[in-house]
């Protein structure tokens, strides 16, 4: 049965869809992509509402304006909502609520704390910093006078770093709802117009039916291994595969699974903000891990290690300020553990393999030449002969060689053994035998 709409022309539809963002996390590349493309889904697909639940501690500056500029720009009504209890909008996270139509918090969330830092922790050049709070600032105070919100206290946000909680917020006219839970959130938002590229928009939520989207499988793996130490431990099976390939050609296992690791780490770094500087040295540490190993000098070790550990705690963070990235660094326990762990892989395992490789070969035939045995039957020229306890076929090059002489090997034509009348002690056939008393 169908329901006609109403004489005043009302848009509510039972079949009206509301999409679901979750943004949890660091706000990098990964999270940009999965905002625009489904904010631009929710467009093209008419969706009534896109609602974005966030909850972030920062994140990079350039992700950051991606997602801005994609709230801004679009013609669907779009809710940034900071939840559940305990959820922020931290830095980059308070730029991307204030770029939404309708900015809600629930009870026990914060916003703020947006003034720019540089990764890694140290202060930057003064000069550089001054520039980058300037500008973060007038962004801040741009897309609030946009969205018609307090422009003043995003711009202390970004200066003085202040926080405000979902109340404070509220009453500063910061966001626009208090929202206890989603039901209660679109509660609020029925009949409510929202600000979008295309002018306002009457929202109808009384009926609306969720459809949640997540990131895609793809996004979800990258995600994971961006985590930071993740990443560094990828990072070195690549280097440590790939070496022990190169140090051991054949077994392709951890040649395949180093080259993997190695792809992986690539694009986690890709994600993260990486120090080139870092990687170098890592790399340089491995380079006189392995001049250590074919030189035994043993200060190159020394130094190695030292290249390894430096590199490790370097390894993240760039020399410019950005916007604030929760504390990126590898873990200094893993960073001891697995400088032990690589001093151990090219001191013991990789040296063994290569003092393997150098010895003699040990077992065949070309380890017989040279040796002395007896002959077990007549050689005229071919017969037999035992050498090391085994018994040979073998052909004489000096002539008659009678049962019981020494023989000495000089060659060998596939399995036949070629020998000589050894000098070595006297024959048998030659001894003199005792005179009986």
């Amino acid at each position: 049965m169908l329901v006609p709409q109403s004489a005043h022309g009302d848009e509510r539809h039972p079949s009206a869809v509301a999409r679901l963002l979750s943004v949890r996390g660091a706000i990098d590349p990964v999270t940009a992509r999965y905002v625009e493309r489904e904010v631009g889904r929710a467009e093209a697909d008419g969706a009534e509402l896109v609602i974005i639940e966030l909850d972030t501690p920062g994140g990079l500056d350039s992700s950051m304006r991606a997602i801005v500029q994609a709230l801004l720009a679009t013609r669907a009504p779009l809710v940034v909502y900071v939840a559940p209890a305990g959820a922020r909008a931290a830095s980059a996270g308070m730029f991307v609520t204030l770029a939404a139509g309708v900015a809600a918090m629930a009870p026990g969330t914060e916003i703020g704390a947006a003034h720019p830092v540089r990764l890694g922790g140290d202060r930057a050049d003064s000069a550089m910093e001054a520039k980058v709070v300037h500008d973060a600032a007038a962004f801040a105070r741009t897309i609030a006078e946009t969205r018609h919100r307090n422009a003043v206290w995003p711009e202390r946000a970004v200066r003085e770093s202040v926080s405000l909680t979902s109340t404070e917020a509220l009453r500063e006219g910061v966001i626009d709802l208090g929202a206890e839970d989603l039901s209660d959130l679109l509660r609020k938002l029925d009949g409510r117009s929202v600000a979008t590229a295309a002018g306002d928009r009457i929202v109808h939520t009384a009926d609306i039916r969720l459809d949640e989207r997540s990131m895609l499988v793809s996004e979800r793996i990258v995600r994971v291994v961006s985590d930071p130490n993740i990443a560094y431990l990828l990072f070195l099976i690549g280097l440590l595969g790939i070496t022990a390939e190169l140090y051991h050609p054949g077994t392709f296992v951890p040649g395949t699974v180093g080259t993997i690791a190695l792809v992986l780490a690539l694009v986690a770094f890709g994600n993260l903000p990486i120090s080139w500087a870092g990687v170098l040295l890592i790399l340089l540490a491995v380079g006189l891990f392995i001049g250590e190993l074919h030189t035994g000098v043993g200060a190159l070790a020394v130094v190695a290690l030292a290249a390894f550990i430096v590199g490790s705690l370097l390894l993240y963070g760039p020399l410019e300020p950005t916007a604030s990235w929760p504390d990126v660094r590898v873990s200094p326990w893993i960073v001891a553990l697995m400088s032990a762990a690589v001093a151990s892989f090219f001191l013991l395992v990789v040296r063994a393999t290569l003092r393997a490789r150098r010895l003699a070969v040990r077992t065949g035939i070309p380890v017989l030449v040279g040796q002395v045995g007896v002959a077990t039957s007549e050689l005229a020229p071919g017969g037999t002969v035992r050498v090391d306890s085994e018994l040979w076929s073998a052909e004489s090059e000096s002539g008659t060689i009678h049962a019981g002489e020494r023989v000495e090997v000089t060659g060998a034509a596939g399995v036949m053994l070629r020998v000589r009348r050894s000098e070595e002690g006297e024959s048998p056939w030659n001894r003199t035998s005792p005179t009986s008393a």
